[in-house]
């Protein structure tokens, strides 16, 4: 017998309502990383493991997710968003309550693919949710405000977990992941509606699929735009995923001590989504991403000649990281919504396809840039600056290509 979900029974919240519960299921990824990196030291000890091979449990994460985030979209387009949903977190109470037993470092990389196969759901699903529901300036404000909602996880999940290790162990950080996600379930079950009627979904068919993921990775406005998002996000991921050496090694912080990065990065993050849902519908898309750029390429640039000429030391060291997520907040509901825009008829696809981007190059990150730069407080400047840079390059190219094929459709 086929499982089936019933219908929902209430009906779209508000769009508070509605933002706080599309930012909690997407602050399951937040957690899934931020909380248990204090813990690296514990579960190295706990499992006999090396360095390397506990730093890998976050890689692997990462490009599992990666690679599941391509098809949460597509499956949402042909079945629905409301039960993507809540399949994909049952899944990730499973692949979480496995990782809180593990007793090998083997065991934690599986379930923590598990965790990463599923914990992608809320992100992709839930921009093309708000897709569903509005347009433009509506989806902008909608976004912004998920995202400011959601900012609230990379700044408490170190400084809980750094707290749950200090108090009960690294197990504990997975329990209390997983009595999250349980709740989480339940209260979507309740409330979560379905946005996708049946007769605008396209059929789960291998030819309309490579149809689709064709089309979209055929075009060039989209990987231009979808890597913006991505280059800069590595450019803020490089120091998380180096934290776990950056902070102590460079800083002398403790594991109850990573906050002094996170916040920082944080609150950015919260005041840029801020900023964002303020200007919407009073800036053009252009103007907004121009800004953000703006304040993103300075901060990079203040951060790098300070790593040039100084020894880093609190607050100076971490300060330019606030600077940098503002401008990274301001920029990413735009250019997200521009290419979400590309193909209005598949978005949960195209929304799956960005979010594949993003995590991909942040398991690049993770796996390799991370270690090689965080040797040197120098080099990790310079890498974020080069992340920075690039999407600058790709954002002024998209435009121009943009005004060339409208040139071109004009003759």
């Amino acid at each position: 017998m086929a499982f089936k979900l019933p219908a929902p029974t209430r009906a779209i919240p508000g769009a508070t309502a509605l933002a706080a519960l599309l930012a909690a299921l997407s602050m399951l990824g937040p957690f899934s990383i931020d909380a248990y990196l204090p813990a690296f030291p514990a579960i190295q000890a706990s499992l006999h493991a090396s360095e390397v091979e506990v730093q890998q449990s976050l890689a692997l994460y990462l490009f599992s997710f990666a690679c599941m985030v391509l098809w949460h979209g597509a499956l949402s387009d042909a079945f629905g968003r409301r039960r993507v949903v809540l399949i994909s977190l049952l899944a990730f109470a499973v692949g979480t309550a496995g990782c809180a037993m593990a007793q090998s470092v083997h065991a934690l990389w599986f379930w923590r693919i598990v965790q990463g196969v599923s914990s992608g759901a809320g992100v992709v699903v839930g921009r093309a949710i708000i897709r569903d529901l509005h347009n433009d300036a509506a989806a902008a404000r909608l976004l912004s405000m998920v995202t400011m909602i959601f900012s609230i996880a990379p700044a408490i999940a170190p400084v809980l977990g750094g707290l749950v290790v200090t108090q009960f162990g690294w197990r504990a950080i997975f329990i209390g992941l997983l009595g999250y996600s349980l709740a989480l379930w339940g209260y979507c079950y309740l409330r979560l509606p379905e946005t996708l009627a049946p007769a605008q979904r396209q059929p789960f068919h291998p030819r309309q699929l490579l149809r689709n993921y064709g089309e979209i990775l055929r075009s060039p406005l989209f990987h231009m735009k979808s890597g913006i998002v991505a280059l800069n996000f590595a450019g803020l991921f490089v120091y998380i995923s180096a934290a776990p050496l950056y902070l102590p090694r460079h800083l002398g912080l403790g594991p109850h001590q990573f906050g002094w990065l996170f916040i920082p990065a944080v609150s950015g993050i919260f005041c840029g989504a801020l900023m964002a849902n303020r200007i919407a519908g009073r800036m053009a898309f252009s103007r907004q991403i121009a800004f953000g750029f703006t304040v993103m390429i300075l901060a990079t640039l203040v951060n790098l000649v300070y790593h040039c000429w100084c020894l880093p030391v609190l607050p100076w060291a971490v300060l330019p990281l606030f600077f940098y997520t503002f401008g990274m907040s301001v920029v990413s509901p735009a250019a997200t919504l521009l290419a979400l825009d590309l193909f209005p008829h598949i978005r949960g696809t195209v929304a799956s396809c960005q979010s594949f981007a993003t995590t991909l190059l942040g398991a690049i990150v993770a796996g390799v840039v991370a270690p090689l730069l965080s040797q040197s407080v120098f080099w990790l400047a310079a890498g974020q600056t080069a992340f920075s840079m690039c999407a600058l390059v790709l954002w002024l190219t998209a435009r121009n290509y943009r005004s060339m094929l409208l040139r071109h459709l004009g003759d």
